[in-house]
């Protein structure tokens, strides 16, 4: 199979390449920085420009991961206008190109996150849902959509990857909270009430294989574990793992002061079923949390 990758030197990214270059598979990856994919991603070849790839690179498959952290900063103007060019005119700017192919790809996984829906409270939602909230967040992935899904107007199959926090060994959510739940610092967020749904990151890059290989997944596909929580199991949960108290909650209203809108994406939260992962037949290696947090932080043999 021959695929291109965005954001190939993410987190996802990387494990993706990870995984295919143990299959055989031909990876570039279109990056800002080609010269560190080779250290960065298995078996890739870092490209900085589409164009070099040709007027007819044959691809099989695209999966579109590229984008600026959301939660890194708080969304100021200039963060909020980095966010958008490197998800929706980086999305554009990838459509076009592919438009312009002689041969164009099967399918291409376009990246969106859970924050598509908004803050959902207590609302079941799942692939056929309507937005719940329209912050920054949810506008962002909207657009980000929507440029994906020109790419069905070439014939290739579009998939809308809509992925929760991944849980990776390191980077992603859990690298965050680890330091502080270690030294028996953390505790819930606000209220600890709002649903918060979560990936393995083993699961992620299956889910994503599974969406490629599967030619009747198409539109959004949820990518979360089946077993739901709210903020204040996970954290218990996580607390539980690492033998630790977790008795420090973070007030709602100190978050808001500190992170504007941004602290929705730590006070809000989206009561999510992966229904269409089910409807394809996907089987979660780590469906529930516990078993996902003791797989992650046991030690390397």
């Amino acid at each position: 199979m021959r695929v291109l990758i965005t954001g190939g030197t993410g987190l996802i990214g990387q494990a993706l390449c990870r995984h295919w270059q143990r299959q055989g598979h031909q990876i570039w990856v279109w990056s800002r920085t080609p010269q560190r994919v080779a250290s960065l991603c298995s078996g890739a070849t870092g490209v900085a420009h589409l164009q070099e790839l040709g007027a007819d690179a044959r691809l099989d498959a695209v999966v579109n991961l590229a984008g600026a952290p959301i939660a890194d900063r708080p969304w100021s103007e200039a963060r909020r206008a980095l966010l958008w060019q490197s998800r929706v005119d980086l999305t554009r700017t990838l459509v076009d190109w592919l438009a312009q192919q002689a041969t164009a790809p099967r399918v291409l996984v376009s990246g969106s996150a859970v924050g598509w829906y908004g803050d959902g409270g207590e609302q079941p939602l799942d692939e056929g849902s309507a937005p719940a909230g329209q912050d920054f967040g949810a506008r962002l992935c909207a657009a980000w959509e929507r440029e994906a899904e020109r790419a069905r107007d070439s014939g290739t199959r579009v998939v809308l990857l809509r992925t929760a926090p991944v849980l990776a060994p390191s980077g992603g959510l859990l690298a965050r909270l680890l330091p502080p739940f270690r030294l028996g610092l953390g505790g819930r967020l606000g209220s600890g009430r709002q649903w918060m749904p979560w990936v393995h990151l083993d699961d992620e890059v299956a889910l994503i294989e599974h969406a490629l290989q599967h030619a009747e997944c198409s539109g959004p596909l949820n990518a979360c574990a089946p077993g739901a929580v709210r903020n204040a199991e996970f954290t218990q949960t996580l607390a539980r793992a690492l033998h630790r108290p977790a008795l420090l909650p973070a007030p709602a209203w100190a978050l808001r002061l500190a992170l504007g809108e941004m602290s929705v994406l730590l006070l809000g939260g989206q009561r999510l079923a992966p229904r269409r992962a089910q409807e394809l037949g996907f089987v979660w290696r780590q469906p529930q949390l516990a078993g996902a947090l003791e797989q992650l932080l046991q030690p390397k043999k």
